[in-house]
């Protein structure tokens, strides 16, 4: 048994996992976990913009870093890239002053944060939702899983059965879309223009990802929990409910539609929806109505009209953390 710490740092949020890495009795690498965090930076703060880190985004998410490093020490995880991996995603990839970011996490968390490809942060995103999978399948065995993991800055696709065939990474998230097109509020223009945008991307997607071969659909991280949560009519943020729930195309849909044209006070009255999430979550919606409604046209077309969506809250963490099993592939 390893005792690892994972972080994963994106354009919106930084995360923290602390687990006993273990084996089940086919040699598979297994989580128990320790602790989980959870803080909204916004470490992509006008990156789209700039191309740079703002130094108030990036003082913010060092000082998270400084409080993960305590409660590294506090659970025993011993220092050293065996034991420790920080992954940074969209925005780190995209600026250019990365190396101030780079310098202030090995300073503090003893190990240099890996400013990884779209590619692998599908890869790894897939492998952390197989934890969450069940034996779904179809007549000719099990179905493959389009997996979604929508973020600040990027969203991937990533279509596979026990691991990737085919993957891509897409430069539009929440925090990106927000900033482009919906920054003064959604009104009928606007949004218009971010769902041609997000319908462009999708297009291309789908010259690299087999749509029509979808299964599955497997959703992660915040845009996704919100939308299931405001679907299950939740009064606050439920992991037990939210981990591996199902939702009809159509409820699903009608959810992100709810969260597209919500009022600020809608999205305050929302106990699973955390203020840091609350201007974002209308583009993070809509980015997720576009992907559900070209999965749906692809597979009807296909004669396998997909009837339901998934969310997991296994995703690109749980893969960080397992990549750090002796013999990974990392």
């Amino acid at each position: 048994m390893t005792r690892v710490a994972a972080v994963d740092c994106g354009t919106n949020t930084i995360r923290l996992l602390i687990a006993d890495l273990i084996r089940d009795g086919a040699g598979r690498a297994q989580l128990e976990p320790l602790r989980r965090r959870n803080e909204i930076v916004r470490l992509g703060q006008g990156v789209d913009r700039t191309g740079m880190l703002d130094p108030a985004a990036l003082e913010r998410t060092l000082a998270v870093v400084k409080d993960y490093a305590a409660d590294c020490a506090d659970f025993g995880v011993a220092p050293g890239e065996g034991n420790r991996r920080f992954v940074a995603t969209s925005a780190t990839r995209d600026a250019r002053n990365r190396e101030d970011f780079v310098a202030g996490v090995r300073r503090l968390l003893g190990v240099a944060p890996e400013v990884v490809s779209g590619q692998e942060e599908a890869r790894l995103s897939f492998t952390g939702s197989l934890l969450g999978a069940d034996e779904s399948g179809s007549a000719g065995g099990v179905a493959p899983r389009l997996v979604v993991d929508l973020g600040g800055g990027s969203t991937e696709l990533v279509l596979g059965v026990d691991a990737p065939a085919a993957a891509i990474s897409l430069d539009i998230g929440s925090v990106r879309l927000t900033e482009r097109y919906l920054a003064d509020g959604v009104t009928p223009a606007a949004e218009e223009a971010a769902r041609i945008e997000v319908r462009e991307l999708l297009d291309r997607a789908a010259r690299t990802v087999d749509l029509a071969a979808t299964g599955r659909l497997v959703g992660l991280a915040g845009t996704i929990t919100t939308v299931t949560a405001h679907a299950l009519g939740l009064a606050e943020f439920d992991p037990e409910a939210i981990d591996g729930a199902e939702l009809s195309v159509e409820d699903a849909l009608a959810s992100c539609d709810a969260i597209v044209h919500s009022t600020a006070a809608e999205r305050e009255s929302w106990g699973y929806l955390r203020p840091g999430r609350r201007d974002v979550i209308a583009a993070g919606a809509l980015v997720w109505s576009e992907v559900i409604a070209r999965v749906v046209a692809e597979t009807t077309v296909a004669g396998r009209p997909l009837g339901v969506v998934v969310t997991s809250l296994h995703d690109i963490l749980d893969g960080i953390a397992l990549s750090l099993a002796r013999g990974s592939g990392r």
